[in-house]
């Protein structure tokens, strides 16, 4: 997420060395058991042993189905790398989560064009997997060989689109759905720098990971990227997230309507309740409240466009959304005005607020899915001297592994709506 003068988030990088684990203080007992299973893993080639080499797929044909989830899913982003996954992963399963969002870096996997090496990544698919959670996988970040600047989108769309195809024919069903790259509308998304030809651009990566994952498993959804909520229009910084929508759904005629199964989103709120929006409800919190995309309900101006341009059929997944609380990074100041208590409520309002209304006129959910940012960023950032970092502010967990209590409402609250879903 990112938004008006804000600096962007980023996720943060455990690739270099373990996580050290603080102890685990938990008021629930199942955990225990649960943590005591042993660690999902998947044997990995030996040392020496030749990189997997994939060829390039044939396009599929272009479908008149598009996935939609039947009842609205839960989700939880979370970071997966070298951390005690199965402790996350478990406390995921206690809340009441029914997918695990996982970005994954495309430059620390691919090598060199066409040599792919997996490592980490097969340990985590395979411990999402041992928790009959379901998986969202987001690729972001090319190889300097395919991007200029600093791991922006390729310049030759089938280098995406071989990558895709390698990670959906190692994994199979283990992975569920896939995110092709995060908030395109952003320059740092984009290698430093974002321009109205850009969404175009984008469609074309887009339509060809569609039809190579579709040739191999025409069951996973494909997740159009969500762009960053901002109304910033500065070719060094981000395109407005309706702009780039709008561009990306006339491209070349509107080709894009053949190629996604759902438009993913990240919703703001700074400090706004989820049941203000600007103009008609202004938040009355001082800043952050004079826009629309520092509202969570900015998701139904979203809806809209997508209607104006015949693609209302399609859902919606809310791949971030959440509330800040105190924290001491520059930008995210609105987190101050938040306790920990408003946060659960916001959380539990906004989740019920999209089970209650957002439906179409058939009465089918519009948004299928909602993956909370974050689950355990605050220990990460714990172990790297910083727990008041904005990301950390975010989470479900205390730095100590404890659950805050949005942890709490929401297990509660998920628990009695799957009830009444029947599942």
């Amino acid at each position: 997420m990112w938004r008006h003068g804000m600096p962007r988030r980023w996720l943060v990088s455990m690739r270099a060395r373990p996580v050290r684990i603080l102890p685990l203080i938990m008021l629930f007992i199942m955990l225990m058991a649960a943590c005591g299973a042993p660690q999902a893993t998947v044997p990995l080639a030996p040392i020496g042993a030749r990189p997997t080499m994939i060829a390039p797929q044939a396009p599929a044909p272009q479908r008149d189905h598009f996935l939609r989830t039947p009842s609205l899913q839960f989700g939880v982003v979370a970071h997966l790398y070298y951390t005690d996954r199965n402790r996350v992963l478990a406390l995921a399963q206690i809340a009441g989560f029914d997918w695990v969002r996982q970005q994954v870096h495309w430059k620390d996997i691919e090598a060199a064009p066409g040599v792919y090496y997996w490592d980490e990544f097969d340990h985590v698919v395979a411990a999402v997997a041992a928790r009959n959670l379901k998986l969202l996988v987001n690729i972001v970040r090319s190889p300097s060989f395919y991007a200029p600047g600093n791991g922006g989108k390729p310049r030759d769309p089938q280098v995406m689109g071989d990558f895709v195809a390698a990670m959906v024919e190692r994994y199979g069903e283990q992975v569920a759905a896939i995110e092709v790259w995060n908030e395109p509308n952003l320059a740092v998304e984009n290698g430093g720098r974002v321009t109205p030809e850009d969404p175009g651009r984008y469609v074309e990566i887009l339509a060809e990971c569609y039809r190579r994952i579709k040739a191999i498993n025409p069951n996973i959804y494909v997740l159009a990227a969500a762009p960053s909520s901002t109304g910033v229009s500065d070719p060094e910084r981000a395109i407005p997230d309706l702009d780039y929508l709008r561009a990306m759904y006339t491209y070349r005629n509107g080709m894009i309507r053949d190629y996604f199964d759902v438009q993913a989103m990240h919703p703001g709120g700074a400090a706004n309740s989820p049941d203000w929006l600007y103009p008609e409800m202004p938040g009355d919190r001082p800043g952050w409240n004079d826009h629309s995309t520092h509202y969570f309900r900015h998701v139904e101006n979203v809806r809209a466009l997508m209607i104006e341009h015949g693609l209302g059929d399609r859902q919606i997944w809310l791949t971030e959304y959440g509330w800040a609380t105190p924290n001491t990074t520059p930008g995210f100041e609105f987190g101050n005005l938040l306790t920990f208590e408003v946060q659960a409520d916001y959380v539990t309002r906004a989740v019920t607020r999209v089970y209650e209304e957002y439906r179409d006129n058939q009465g089918r959910p519009w948004v299928g899915n909602m993956f909370l940012w974050n689950m355990n960023f605050s220990v990460l950032w714990e172990a790297q001297g910083n727990p008041l970092h904005e990301q950390a502010s975010f989470s479900l967990l205390h730095p100590d592994w404890s659950p805050r209590p949005a942890f709490i409402a929401l297990q509660g609250l998920h628990q009695r709506l799957k009830a009444e879903q029947g599942r």
